[in-house]
């Protein structure tokens, strides 16, 4: 159990490595949501609550997309081979996910900070949409690492990660948005408990699908 927890741990630490000395993939994708949120202050100034929750999710969408797809388009079938004579397969895809998820958390918070500066805050209640926001960027992060570790398995082909991600993501952004907008309200909505256990078990249904799957791509 300790040698597995220190492979995760080595693996994790050797992502952060390279993006803190690459950090062109950071700060493109910080540039994407700078510009993205400005361009949408100059064209419609500060849009209406529904409006407002709708674009900041599709711009999450976009942000999950542009950071997590690279985790394993970077990786050349070298490394990928070098990887699979060190580490079992499921520590590998568990350092993956631990990785998108503590990267994606911070684009999520990036994506949050640039939308007050430039759109406004109609929240009433900034706490619990912070919480919806670390939860949904969890749960999209997951979902794409997924999606890109079979893209990568077929040629690093993109289109097959986009043709397969749409299905499963519609469903999950809908979700997203239709709970986040009890913060734009301040009157309680008895349904939210059974949303957040749903969404929790979404991911939790990912992460195991993950584990039992990804040692046969692993495999090939």
């Amino acid at each position: 159990m300790k040698s597995t927890t220190h492979q995760i741990y080595t693996l994790v630490r050797k992502d952060l490595v390279l993006e803190l000395r690459q950090q062109y993939a950071f700060y493109g994708v910080l540039l994407y949501i700078i510009s993205t949120v400005f361009v949408i202050n100059l064209m419609m100034g500060k849009p209406d609550d529904k409006l407002w929750n709708a674009l900041f999710w599709v711009i999450q969408l976009f942000v999950a997309v542009n950071a997590i797809a690279k985790s394993f388009m970077q990786e050349n079938r070298g490394r990928l081979l070098y990887f699979y004579s060190l580490v079992p397969p499921r520590v590998f895809i568990a350092a993956k996910l631990i990785y998108n998820v503590i990267l994606m958390t911070l684009m999520s918070l990036i994506a949050l900070v640039c939308s007050f500066t430039f759109l406004g805050n109609p929240l009433h209640n900034t706490g619990y949409f912070v919480g919806i926001v670390l939860l949904g960027g969890t749960s999209l992060s997951l979902l794409f690492t997924v999606l890109a570790a079979i893209a990568a398995q077929a040629n690093h082909n993109a289109a097959l990660m986009a043709v397969m991600g749409f299905p499963l993501m519609m469903p999950m952004l809908m979700l997203l948005a239709n709970v986040s907008l009890s913060a734009f309200v301040t009157v309680y909505q008895p349904g939210l408990p059974r949303m957040f256990l749903l969404l929790g078990g979404m991911d939790l249904l990912t992460i195991a699908l993950t584990m039992v799957l990804f040692p046969f791509l692993w495999k090939d």
